[in-house]
């Protein structure tokens, strides 16, 4: 019986197998890594990951899907893990003492930021990631200061991780296909990331990015004085899309 995709699961299920192929390519999994996947949905991806994987967890909230895994994929092979990604806790993943997690996945548009968001608390047990997105949120993660692409996700996700936009997917390789563009981001933690209070960041950088036109004296008014901005070598005048992660890690740290 055909699975008909729940729009309140944002359900796009990818089908293109040269576009398969080649986001397999992009991972590499080895026999032994300790991977996850997000998402697995029809198992098209899960099927090529096990191919080279000696097992794989998934994260499915659906559970007509997990019926159809169960019954599509050995249970020694393929460990389902029913639930709603956004809550689900990384580090329950078994592996051996020292590996990291490889963590995969077509994401939802709908839940896409709250789950980027929700999976950097578990940055420092992860290798690398590579994920399906809207290629405009793809956009904004990698997005350089200057740009009207760089703002709050780009300065919280860069924080954590080193990231790459791989290439784009069509519209065309997905059932049903979305009104947008796709793409394929590589995201790496970083070993050393800047030292600074998770809370105080996102409390700067929200305030700053929440009247993005409007120049930082005056977003961030109710937290710094002018010359907090100036004893930071920070422009006041300055808008917030042109201040580099460095500057909000430095207001972070100052905050009181």
């Amino acid at each position: 019986m055909k699975h008909v995709p729940r729009k309140r699961f944002g359900q796009n299920f990818l089908t293109d197998s040269s576009v398969l192929d080649q986001i397999i390519s992009s991972i590499a999994p080895q026999p032994d890594d300790a991977m996850v996947e997000i998402g697995p949905g029809l198992g098209a991806m899960t099927r090529l990951l096990l191919q080279r994987l000696n097992r794989l967890h998934v994260v499915e909230l659906d559970r007509d899907l997990v019926a159809r895994l169960e019954k599509s994929f050995s249970p020694d092979r393929l460990v389902i893990h029913q639930g709603d990604a956004l809550q689900f806790d990384f580090r329950q993943i078994p592996r051996q003492q020292a590996q990291k997690l490889r963590i995969v996945g077509n994401l939802p548009y709908n839940i896409s930021t709250p789950l980027l968001f929700h999976l950097a608390k578990f940055a420092s047990d992860v290798r690398d990631q590579h994920f399906m997105l809207q290629k405009e949120v793809v956009e904004r993660m990698v997005a350089e200061p200057g740009g009207k692409a760089y703002g709050r996700l780009s300065v919280m996700l860069q924080w954590h991780y080193r990231m790459d936009l791989l290439f784009v997917v069509p519209p065309t390789a997905f059932d049903p296909p979305p009104k947008v563009e796709s793409a394929i981001v590589r995201m790496v933690p970083l070993e050393n990331p800047q030292a600074c209070d998770p809370d105080r960041l996102e409390r700067v950088v929200t305030k700053a990015f929440s009247q993005r036109r409007k120049v930082l004296r005056n977003c961030l008014a109710p937290l710094f004085t002018e010359n907090d901005l100036i004893d930071l070598d920070i422009d006041p005048q300055a808008r917030p899309e042109t201040i580099p992660l460095e500057s909000y890690v430095a207001l972070a740290n100052r905050l009181e």
